[in-house]
């Protein structure tokens, strides 16, 4: 491409969530292939709306431009309305200012709807738009029950979204049922582009369970860990998991390693608390340089999701436990993107959602079956340098920004 490449996304940091570490290790991985790569994000960190981050600042060969917010933060609605606000007014002015002719304009999706102020940007300064879709919004907060907007502003919202997706020249979107989902609502084909998230297959490598420190710190040896790494939100659920647990209660071999936090994290430790379960452990988000280490304390790992966000969203956590080596047990729906994965590699099982009963029978198999494991676990390292590497999704994302990144007479 001839042009600047320019991502807009709140947040940009090392170490910081999922999504926004996604972003620092593609645009490190771009800058190192030649392109000329700007981030437009704020003065935050994901965790930490008191962080006062540089106003400017160059990270590994990326530009970044960090714009003045609110800092109300992430727990209160309103606020975190107020923090939306104050980004898209002061992003729109850096964007101005910095996105020129034959520049690509990369929009990510947090906040939600930020191609409503990259799409006029980028007809005006002559800029090819990319929308990076990680989510649909308003979709998922009306699923969630999150959304303060009446229907009929959603559905406003909704259409005036995908009008600015028609006039992008590229759609990037995670999963094949968000590709679906897209298209179902009219999007061109054509505008769009699956490139999957990922994990750096060379930070996360397959480590015996023997090897790993944090099993032997929490004495685990001896038993079969079933782990959860990540968030557990409004968009999981942990009946299932719970009624399993319950169900092995009386049995020592299993124990329940539960790593990260989020809203159903809080919930799941209460009850837990209340059914009197000895059978869980519950730790805090671990740094990244441990992640490989932490997650192969786990035999095998889950993954849920509510099936009426098939489409709307995908778990990233699925990436780091193929990149591990450990079989994938997925609860939701079978022929959600998800799913569809576990059977088509046959690196692990597909549970219903509330089938409590179904989980137990998997678990009890596969403690009996170590070689099954083995096998499974093979299977997702295997599919996880196939198909979702990181060096893999870069060539992708590269050989798209130069086909939309030629010199253009608009």
């Amino acid at each position: 491409m001839t042009g600047k490449l320019v991502f807009v996304n709140r947040y940009f940091h090392p170490d910081q969530s999922a999504t926004s570490q996604l972003l620092t290790d593609l645009t490190r991985g771009l800058a190192a292939r030649g392109f000329d790569v700007h981030v437009v994000c704020s003065r935050q960190l994901y965790d930490d709306p008191s962080a006062r981050l540089p106003s400017r600042e160059a990270l590994c060969g990326v530009q970044v431009h960090r714009v003045v917010t609110t800092r109300f933060g992430r727990t209160g609605l309103w606020g975190r309305a107020m923090d939306y606000a104050s980004f898209y007014v002061s992003c729109a002015a850096e964007l101005l200012r910095c996105v020129g002719r034959n520049d690509v304009l990369v929009a990510k999706t947090d906040p939600p709807l930020l191609s409503f102020v990259a799409a006029p940007i980028a007809k005006l300064k002559r800029a090819a738009l990319v929308n990076w879709q990680q989510d649909v919004f308003p979709e998922v907060a009306a699923v969630l029950g999150a959304n303060p907007f009446p229907a009929w502003l959603c559905h406003v919202l909704g259409r005036l979204r995908d009008d600015t997706l028609r006039v992008a020249h590229r759609n990037v979107v995670i999963s094949e049922r968000m590709s679906e989902y897209f298209v179902s609502r009219g999007i061109p084909a054509a505008s769009i582009r699956r490139i999957e998230n990922w994990t750096d297959d060379d930070a996360v490598r397959v480590k015996p369970t023997a090897a790993s420190k944090l099993r032997a710190q929490l004495e685990l040896a001896g038993r079969f860990v079933v782990g959860y790494s990540g968030n557990l939100g409004r968009a999981h659920e942990f009946e299932t998991l719970l009624s399993a647990a319950e169900a092995l209660r009386d049995d020592p071999t299993f124990v329940f390693l539960m790593v990260g936090g989020g809203a159903k994290m809080v919930e799941l430790e209460n009850a837990v608390r209340v059914r009197k379960l000895q059978n869980f452990r519950f730790l805090p988000y671990q740094p990244r340089e441990s992640l490989e280490d932490s997650l192969a304390a786990a035999d095998v790992h889950l993954v849920s999701l509510r099936p009426a966000l098939e489409g709307l969203i995908l778990p990233s956590k699925v990436y780091g436990i193929l990149a591990a080596g450990r079989p994938l047990l997925f609860i939701g729906d079978p022929d959600g993107d998800v799913g569809r994965l576990v059977e088509r590699a046959d690196c692990g099982r597909v549970i219903g959602v509330g089938d409590g009963a179904a989980l137990t029978r998997v678990l009890r198999s596969l403690n009996e079956d170590p070689i099954e494991v083995l096998r499974m676990g093979a299977n997702a390292r295997e599919v996880l340098r196939r198909e979702y590497s990181a060096q893999s999704a870069f060539e992708r994302w590269a050989r798209l920004l130069d086909e939309v990144g030629q010199p253009r007479d608009l």
